[in-house]
């Protein structure tokens, strides 16, 4: 097991450096930080802080890693979180990954130093160093919307696969063939599960799903936009664009009008996640809707059930489809 000199050999800096590093000094320098941080994830160093159990001292305070604050279904979640943890006598105390691998492990390591009782992670495409030690100790740590492959850790997620059968059966009976779908990133369990049940559900229905119909993005705006573009381009664009998150759906509204193209009459438009001003758009937006406010709840109940010895098992909440008007419903269909 790598010892604190060996990180400062790594880091070619004094044991004294990296002592305050771990103490949060203020004069330490960001790039000086930068280097210790970095030295400690290629040596998998855990601070002896960290590799006391989370439970050893209660604290009464949770920790709660996300991937992207902007995100408005993120931003649900985290106050779901805190209002079912703020009821059982909880203080939450947030990190944002930025969905970057480095951050993630960056906070871990943070909210362990300040001794949470418990860990709620919504975790980045790969496994890191101190994800998987948290894990391989036995920490009180739930995964939280996504999971990780070989990773034995109690999740509570949302299974969008039925919501999104009936949305390709939806848009079917409104007389659409030609449906394209940006996904989310296909390293996140979330991107592709969303992705294989469209793909699935459109051969059910015998819709026509070109390879050039399924673009991954990464879940932010810039690449909703990006990818539009490219579908609206095509010699034969396709008749609806399925956003796989409310992002990267506004990313493709933004083009869409852009273009001075008409809702649903020259493209439909779907989501996958729903935003509460998505019914008070023009016109209104046709959405799969996840039950953010329970999977947060949720999450708070099998964490503490870990933290007080109970049995904790995975929970899979449904997604549920909304149609509105934005594919064409209400609409004469010959």
């Amino acid at each position: 097991m790598a010892r604190i000199k060996d990180v400062a050999v790594r880091a070619g800096v004094s044991v004294a450096t990296v002592s305050r590093v771990l103490n949060a000094n203020p004069s330490v320098s960001e790039e000086t930080r930068n280097r210790v941080y970095a030295a400690m994830t290629e040596l998998n160093y855990v601070p002896n802080a960290v590799a006391r159990s989370l439970r050893t001292e209660a604290t009464r305070t949770l920790g709660l890693i996300i991937g992207d604050i902007l995100n408005p279904f993120f931003a649900e979640l985290a106050r779901a979180v805190e209002d079912t943890a703020r009821k059982a006598g909880y203080t939450v105390v947030i990190g944002n990954a930025d969905e970057r691998a480095e951050e993630q492990d960056h906070y871990v390591r943070t909210l362990i130093e300040q001794r949470v009782d418990g860990l709620l992670i919504c975790p980045t495409a790969e496994v890191t160093p101190l994800v998987e030690q948290a894990a391989a100790t036995g920490d009180p740590l739930v995964f939280i919307d996504r999971v990780l492959p070989g990773m034995d850790v109690p999740s509570v997620r949302v299974d969008g696969t039925a919501a999104i059968g009936e949305l390709v059966g939806h848009l079917k009976r409104l007389g659409h063939r030609r449906v394209a779908l940006i996904s989310g990133p296909l390293r996140l369990s979330t991107g592709r599960e969303r992705t294989d049940a469209f793909v699935k559900a459109a051969a059910e229905h015998g819709m026509e799903l070109r390879p050039e119909y399924i673009q991954s993005g990464d879940f932010q705006l810039a690449s909703g936009r990006a990818l539009s573009a490219r579908l609206l381009d095509l010699p034969e664009p396709p008749e609806v664009i399925f956003g796989g998150d409310n992002l990267m759906t506004l990313g493709a509204l933004d083009e869409i009008r852009a273009r001075g193209l008409r809702i649903p009459e020259d493209v439909a438009l779907a989501s996958f996640d729903d935003v509460p001003w998505f019914p008070h758009m023009n016109p209104p937006i046709t959405a799969i809707s996840q039950p953010v406010a329970e999977l947060g709840a949720r999450a708070v109940r099998v964490i503490l059930d870990r933290l007080h010895g109970r049995p904790a098992g995975s929970v899979v909440l449904p997604a549920v489809l909304v149609p509105r008007q934005s594919c064409g419903e209400g609409r004469n269909v010959s």
